[in-house]
């Protein structure tokens, strides 16, 4: 999943200049660089074993976030609240950046660890500790969800 640079970016993102001129961006860790329009938001299908993610990054002035979304459940920056999703009967899972490594692009999220999650998300069998991309699979695999 790396580009020509070995930036980790999908193929979606490559190419989505042709189709979306407006949404296309070269991502630098913390900051965007390219676009210099706030607020901006990205969204890109990421590949994985299991099936295919939705990856995306919203940046606005002092802030922002990124989270993958799979069938099931959403692998997300600590801006989510877990116990909200929760009580919605939602799968998710967090891990949390630092202002040193913030979490900015999708795939910030799949190296970090998992530290919070909701028990639907635990269900599927995410835990705490691994990391955001074992989080991705398990909740692409669907396991321990009805078909």
């Amino acid at each position: 999943m790396t580009d020509k640079q070995g930036n980790g970016r999908g193929e979606a993102e490559k190419g989505s200049s042709a189709l979306f001129p407006c949404l296309r961006m070269a991502p630098v860790r913390g900051y965007w660089a390219g676009m210099t329009t706030l607020p901006r938001s990205t969204v890109r299908t990421m590949q994985f074993i299991h099936g295919v993610a939705l990856g995306s990054s919203q940046g606005w002035d002092g802030g922002q976030f990124c989270s993958i979304l799979t069938r099931h459940g959403l692998v997300g920056c600590g801006i989510y609240d877990v116990k909200t999703a929760e009580r919605f009967g939602q799968a998710v899972a967090i891990v949390r950046g630092t202002p040193q490594q913030p979490l900015v692009e999708p795939e910030d999220l799949l190296e970090a660890r998992i530290v919070e999650l909701t028990p639907q998300a635990s269900a599927l069998g995410v835990t705490t500790g691994m990391t955001g991309r074992e989080a991705v699979e398990r909740m692409l695999s669907g396991a321990g969800r009805p078909s």
